[in-house]
């Protein structure tokens, strides 16, 4: 299947009875089962997911069509879901790491992502390094004996500075290492990082991928050996399973990924042209202005510039105030990639004092990016004159 057929009809199982073609919710725990049809155990078992349906925190028909639907647009062999995305980042470091192992992180991702890396898995003797993963010499300079992940994020949240992925993935399989990339941000419709060269791809399915901001989910693709790992490991006894009427939800709104993504992606090429000509803006921040640092990489990297932009302006603390008060049309809120538009202040130094923590060098280069602060916007399907409208409204007022 092409890309936009597998987003509609990858993984889908017409039902043998009643002949309904979208996706049921099977919501049972368990699954009638014969003696010899599978294990009372994970343990011996190669892939749990060539079993039958016995127990739904292993494997769930409704879960099981997500994860092949997924798995279609990544161009990868299986996946597994999860609760959230972190959950995903979690099973991926627990499945593939153990005391004495090493792991590249991003020194700028998610910071859920972030802070399990640093906070967590250094109490389990793993250890961490933080790497702008952009520069690839660090990332060499890096590279230790022990090292068996490198684990990147592009573009970045929130700062949208891409990675090399072709690149990252020649470093990390010389190292005899694994790569997985949180391609959250891109979605299969702008990036697909396996087809570069990643082992693993993740997503917070919350995110674009649902698109309506109404289901929590993650998950990880890749090669049948590793997903198989995953699942056995991860997918039984880390227990974050993600429920069928959440895989439901997000199946949905991954029909509708790709009209979503492209609408989206051309709404926010208005925006931040608008934002970048704005007398009350200093910089934009977005893949698809000439202005952004990265051209040759994004070119080779990125079918689509995407819906998330950032902007700084000269009294940002302020503007944070007049938004949450005065806007009309976006929502003053976390979290992105719903059909809805979104906006949030990230001040530097309060992210740097709660996740990121850079030393003196990668502050600068996350500064470059970000300066004192961004209104990280994630940009929906309303009509961009109404967008463009709401956020001068807010940029020209008083107070």
């Amino acid at each position: 299947m092409r890309p936009r057929t597998a987003a509609v009809d990858g993984g889908l199982s017409v039902d043998p009875t009643t002949g309904a073609i979208a996706p049921n919710i099977s919501t049972s725990v368990n699954n009638a089962m014969h003696p010899g049809d599978g294990a009372f155990s994970a343990e011996g078992v190669d892939d749990l997911a060539a079993l039958p349906f016995l127990y739904a925190r292993w494997t769930n028909p409704t879960v099981r069509q997500l994860e092949q639907r997924v798995a279609a647009l990544e161009h990868a062999d299986d996946a597994l879901a999860t609760a959230s995305g972190v959950a995903a980042a979690a099973a991926i470091f627990f499945t593939f790491l153990k005391s004495g192992d090493h792991l590249i992180v991003s020194d700028v991702c998610y910071a859920g992502v972030h802070e399990l890396a640093r906070n967590i898995l250094p109490d389990y003797g793993i250890e961490v390094s933080a790497v702008d993963l952009s520069n690839l010499d660090d990332v060499s300079a890096a590279v230790r004996p022990n090292t068996r992940l490198i684990h990147a994020e592009t573009p970045c949240n929130p700062i949208l500075r891409l990675s090399d992925i072709a690149g990252l993935a020649a470093i990390a399989h010389k190292a005899g290492a694994l790569l997985s990339v949180d391609s959250t941000m891109a979605t299969p419709v702008i990036t697909r990082p396996l087809d570069l060269g990643a082992d693993l791809v993740l997503h917070s399915l919350t995110k674009f991928m649902n698109g309506h901001g109404d289901a929590l989910g993650g998950i990880v693709s890749g090669r049948t050996e590793l997903i198989a790992r995953l699942r056995s490991r991860a997918g039984v006894y880390l227990g974050a399973t993600l429920g069928a009427q959440a895989a439901w939800a997000i199946m949905r709104g991954i029909e509708t990924l790709h009209a979503r993504i492209r609408m989206a992606t051309e709404n926010a090429g208005e925006v931040a042209r608008f934002l970048e000509a704005h007398p009350k803006v200093k910089a934009v921040t977005y893949p698809g202005l000439p202005s952004h640092p990265q051209q040759e990489l994004i070119a080779r990297q990125m079918a689509l510039p995407g819906a998330m932009l950032t902007f700084q302006t000269h009294d940002p603390e302020r503007l944070a105030a007049r938004m949450a008060e005065k806007l009309k049309v976006f929502h003053y809120a976390y979290s992105l990639g719903h059909s809805r538009s979104i906006v949030v202040f990230l001040k530097t130094d309060d992210i740097m004092a709660s996740t990121f923590r850079a030393d003196a060098t990668r502050l600068t280069r996350y500064r470059q990016f970000a300066g004192d602060g961004v209104f990280r916007t994630s940009i929906g399907l309303e009509d961009p004159a109404d967008l463009m409208e709401d956020l001068d409204a807010v940029l020209n007022a008083e107070g």
